[in-house]
């Protein structure tokens, strides 16, 4: 992105930015539809089953977050939302329904990655039979581009298994009642911790996933 440079940054307000809103946003509705799914509507009710971005964005993670990505000139952008509120009490299943409702962040991003690999294999195909100029075609695949890298990234941020990210309600699951206690006391620190480790697991992660997507998108 070359951090402050005028062309780079145009691109990340006009095409990223969107891209990572959007992608939060069906994050989170997808975690309010599902909880409202295994019995609770806590998150309904506040109107957290929508694509409307002011009902999910959180000062830290949607803006603050990615300016300080832009300004430090790393590729992509990530960052969180709003977490999305649920009453254990009205679940169908205590055990497992949490494991269900955080896993349906990730799962829904991984969901728009599929959904744009398939667009653009569409667009490669009208491309190809003339049916859209190169011009066209080549700004469409850059916004396509980029938001399957941000999904994608999201999806592996979100799998960091730290408190309160969605990772932790899944290794949660398995750990003994101690090793609960001790993410429970890690909580706090969480969001940190998942910051300073996102950049080495991303950077091993991302690049063998994305190169098969992009193979797989035909690019």
């Amino acid at each position: 992105m070359g951090g402050l440079d005028p062309q780079a940054l145009r691109e990340v307000l006009l095409i990223q930015y969107p891209c990572l809103l959007f992608a939060l946003c069906f994050h989170e509705a997808a975690h309010a539809w599902t909880a409202d799914r295994c019995g609770d509507p806590s998150a309904r009710l506040l109107g957290r089953v929508t694509m409307n971005p002011i009902k999910h964005v959180d000062p830290i993670g949607t803006v603050v977050m990615p300016l300080l990505i832009m300004v430090s000139g790393m590729p992509f952008l990530f960052g969180w939302a709003k977490p999305v509120p649920f009453n254990p009490v009205n679940l169908r299943n205590i055990r497992r329904d949490p494991v269900l409702i955080a896993m349906a962040g990730p799962a829904s991003n991984v969901l728009l990655t599929l959904v744009t690999i398939v667009m653009i294999r569409i667009l490669l195909g009208l491309t190809d039979a003339g049916l859209l100029s190169d011009v066209i075609a080549g700004q469409t695949l850059v916004f396509f581009a980029y938001f399957a890298m941000i999904n994608l990234v999201l999806a592996l941020f979100n799998m960091i298994p730290v408190p309160p990210l969605d990772g932790h309600y899944l290794l949660n699951y398995f750990l003994p009642p101690s090793g609960q206690q001790i993410m429970q006391q890690i909580g706090p620190m969480g969001i940190l911790i998942a910051i300073l480790v996102a950049r080495p697991v991303l950077g091993f992660f991302f690049p063998p996933l994305y190169g098969f997507i992009m193979t797989a998108a035909g690019l």
